[in-house]
């Protein structure tokens, strides 16, 4: 089964601004060159899921209207990580005590008291758990993070205790990569 991971258009937010669960809409013209280039490669009926923050669901609706064969579902397991209160804070504004208690305790530190890795890794695992036991090709419109946890279940890792492991490839806003599961 292949599952196509894509990530969202460039969000409408500042450099340099933490925006996980923050939701923010992204540059409509970028949406749009996402949208009919992804259109162009998909094989008809392929299952679309779709995070619920509205940077992913303007891709989503761009794509049906190319593609009105593909079914959407909508799922909350595929927003990005949710940063509490440092959402919408600038990165450099965030207290360095709270950065390095991230670094030194990653999977279990509670970012801006909201979600650690670890609850993070569990949710989208059991969207992974999900899609792969539907074993029909998919299409996960998301997030740089989620596209990050997908890569690491596709090598068999759940769980992932230190930062120096999380993966720092990503694709590039609108762009995707493919894994066969």
């Amino acid at each position: 089964m292949k599952l196509w991971l894509v990530r969202h258009a460039r969000p409408l937010v500042p450099s340099g601004v933490c925006y996980g669960a923050l939701d923010v809409s992204a540059d409509e013209n970028a949406t749009q060159v996402a949208a009919v280039a992804l259109a162009g490669v998909l094989p008809r009926g392929v299952q679309l899921v779709s995070s619920p923050l509205q940077r992913c669901e303007q891709l989503t609706h761009c794509l049906r209207g190319l593609r009105p064969d593909l079914y959407l579902n909508i799922d909350a397991r595929l927003a990005e990580m949710d940063f509490g209160a440092w959402e919408g804070q600038r990165w450099d504004a965030i207290a360095r005590a709270e950065l390095d208690g991230w670094a030194e305790f990653f999977d279990t530190w509670r970012c801006g008291g909201a979600e650690n890795v670890r609850t993070f890794m569990a949710r989208v695992g059991a969207a992974w758990d999900d899609t792969c036991a539907c074993a029909r090709p998919t299409v996960w419109v998301t997030h740089a993070g989620v596209i990050r946890a997908a890569t690491l279940l596709a090598h068999g890792v759940r769980q992932i205790e230190q930062a120096d492991r999380w993966p720092m490839h990503a694709p590039a806003w609108g762009q995707w990569l493919t894994l066969e599961v």
